[in-house]
């Protein structure tokens, strides 16, 4: 029967929808498994709650909400748009001893400094991204703006990031992102920069500009576009339902962006996160965060690195349900990333669904009433 099964296989057409494969991510030099004859399998593992937590507007105990008095003893000020502060329990330092070097190739120790910082992105608690209006989330692309050019003249490397949801680590349910600056560059945006780099010396064209021209040529992995943005599923989305936001033109960093760009910026962002909202009708919890040119005076006598492309990915674990996640344990720790559908079908999931948040429809907005 094996061998049957065997025989028959060989003479099957290959369809990326229904077998397994391996698909290359060049941002990364990595592959992932593609399973899509997983998702068939039943769950019964964990579950997370599906309920959705109810928010105050304002909450005079969380530390993050504007007139509040955060661990330090210091009261945060009446904010009314974005607020930046360093963060209490940073994980970088600007000052610190240095560690000795070593001689031995296995005992390798650098320095490392930096700051880290918090930022709020509205005054209410109960507010997510997606309900924002465009003027606020404007307000939050031109802080990060403001963070990076700030930090990037003395760190090579400036992480803006945001951890949404109790599932993704978030402990305190205020709408706020961080900002973190290094004076190395981390190991992913590394990898990132060596993909980058060999396509350019290879190809003489910038890799990400190349890859959104297929993507829009074929359109099978395109989620939401405007006039200057473009988000799609990625060809080697690891995640479930990943997504990669690029802008159409050439751009270094987030800062070097014009005034149309952040406008156009805002409407996408806005338009992406209620699909991902309207996918399982919840509070979608993701990872995300900005990768843009390296920065710091030495990058810059280099040439200001033109292989790069600026672009955000957004990392989110749920796969079946609001109540059912991407586990990446086990062989995806140990071996390689696997996912259990294609890129394609989870496009399609997204680009299908409406662009109004279910919050907004007008049976929710009377049974909230």
């Amino acid at each position: 029967l094996y061998l049957i099964k065997i025989a028959m296989s060989l003479h099957e057409e290959f369809d990326p929808a229904s077998h397994q494969h391996t698909r290359y991510n060049p941002l990364k030099g990595e592959w992932v498994l593609v399973s899509p004859h997983r998702i068939k399998r039943p769950w019964k593992g964990q579950v997370e709650k599906a309920q959705e937590e109810v928010i105050p507007e304002r909450d005079p105990n969380n530390p993050l909400c504007p007139g509040s008095k955060r661990s330090n003893g210091q009261v945060n000020p009446e904010y009314t748009g974005a607020f930046v502060f360093d963060n209490d329990f940073p994980a970088l330092l600007e000052e610190g001893p240095a560690p000795a070097k070593t001689d031995h190739p296995l005992l390798q120790i650098e320095p490392a400094r930096g700051t880290c910082r918090v930022m709020c992105l509205h005054p209410r608690s109960d507010l997510v991204l997606p309900l924002m209006s465009s003027e606020d989330v404007r307000k939050i692309i031109d802080e990060w703006a403001n963070q990076i050019a700030e930090l990037g003249k003395r760190y090579m490397w400036v992480q803006v990031f945001e951890n949404k949801g109790s599932v993704m680590g978030c402990s305190n349910p205020h709408p706020h992102c961080q900002v973190w600056a290094s004076s190395f560059l981390p190991n992913e945006p590394k990898k990132s920069n060596e993909g980058q780099l060999e396509y350019f010396k290879n190809h003489g064209r910038v890799l990400l500009l190349d890859y959104l021209q297929l993507e829009l040529d074929k359109k099978e992995r395109l989620v939401v576009e405007n006039e200057h943005w473009v988000v799609v599923v990625p060809f080697w989305a690891l995640w479930p339902y990943e997504t990669l936001l690029l802008p159409r033109r050439h751009v270094l960093r987030l800062p070097d962006l014009t005034t149309e760009e952040r406008d156009s910026l805002a409407d996408v962002m806005k338009r992406l996160l209620t699909k991902y909202d309207n996918l399982f009708e919840c509070s979608f919890p993701y990872s995300m965060g900005w990768h843009g040119a390296p920065t710091g005076s030495a990058y810059e006598e280099e040439g200001g690195h033109p292989w790069w492309q600026l672009h955000a990915l957004y990392y989110p674990p749920l796969l079946r349900s609001a109540s059912v996640k991407k586990f990446m344990v086990g062989y995806e720790m140990l071996a390689q990333g696997q996912r259990d559908t294609t890129p394609e079908q989870a496009a399609a999931k997204l680009r299908e669904l409406p662009e109004l948040h279910y919050k907004l429809r007008p049976s929710a907005c009377e049974h909230s009433a």
